[in-house]
């Protein structure tokens, strides 16, 4: 199996090293109006930003009240800035620069990792991003999610595959680490739908992969569809399943950043299983991992 990112970072920087979502501010080009206004249908009214920190105070105060929280579970270890929420390479150059080299400037920050879309890395952006992996990682998490257009079309992704291929590519040549993430449950989808986006994925060049379990959140156009009963979400039992033929086709030199995902409690409305984080994380182990 490839290796999970809890061990790529251990091999890599010789630590315990975790994850501090921040929010920079940003908005979307799918909320905006630049594309649309209503966002992906799956998306909350925090740009999937939930758990990240408070736009309103510095990056490094985010950062410092980050490792609060996690500071019964690490000591000594180290930090990955994760700018979360939104669309993270939308807006000006120079606010992105002073952003990134704020977080790359933390004494405990290892790297920096950015959630963007295909369609949001202009040239400049592309630049700014090589220059600052020279100084510590920069990791570029893209939003695929499917690459079934009829998929793409009722989320309101808002880009074609092409746009997807030509962003990995352009990442690539500056030699810049990309992860993708990938939704597994998204209506009409089938399974073999599913491992085919996975398949793609893992053949597009790629260092990472996302692996998120489809959540439905209050506030949402998809929350109106479920309601409707114009679809179902996952069994346990049958995400399981998908996740070990989804883990037979992974290749090892990507590295498997996430397994599920789970959605804030508060505005979770579907699957309701999800929220039980630990008993599926003990599950995940014990049937697929160290199976």
């Amino acid at each position: 199996m490839s290796k999970l990112l809890s061990d790529y970072l251990k091999e890599t920087f010789g630590c315990k090293v975790y994850k501090i979502a921040l929010n920079g501010g940003f908005t979307c080009p799918n909320r905006d109006g630049k594309i649309d206004t209503g966002g992906c249908i799956f998306c909350s009214a925090g740009g999937s930003g939930e758990f990240a920190g408070n736009p309103a105070v510095s990056v490094t105060e985010q950062i410092e009240a980050g490792k609060q929280l996690v500071a019964k579970k690490i000591k000594d270890g180290k930090y990955i800035a994760y700018f979360q929420a939104y669309t993270g390479t939308y807006g000006p150059v120079e606010k992105l620069r002073s952003l990134f080299t704020e977080a790359m400037d933390h004494p405990d920050v290892v790297a920096i990792s950015v959630a963007t879309r295909p369609d949001c890395l202009p040239e400049d952006v592309l630049d700014l991003l090589q220059e600052l992996n020279k100084k510590k990682p920069v990791w570029v998490e893209l939003g695929l999610q499917t690459i079934h257009e009829r998929s793409a079309s009722y989320i309101r992704r808002g880009y074609d595959l092409s746009v997807y291929d030509a962003a990995v590519n352009a990442l690539q040549q500056r030699g810049i680490e990309t992860i993708v993430h990938v939704i597994l449950g998204l209506p009409g989808e089938s399974v073999e739908d599913m491992l085919a986006s996975v398949r793609y994925v893992c053949d597009s060049g790629v260092q990472g992969i996302k692996l998120q379990l489809l959540h439905v959140l209050e506030g949402t156009d998809l929350a109106t569809d479920y309601a409707a009963g114009k679809f179902e979400v996952m069994t346990e039992d049958a995400y399981l399943d998908l996740l070990k033929k989804c883990l037979a086709i992974i290749p090892e030199h990507v590295v498997i950043h996430r397994l599920t995902g789970d959605g804030d409690k508060k505005i979770l409305i579907a699957p309701q299983w999800s929220a039980n984080k630990r008993h599926v994380w003990n599950r995940i182990q014990k049937e697929i991992i160290f199976r």
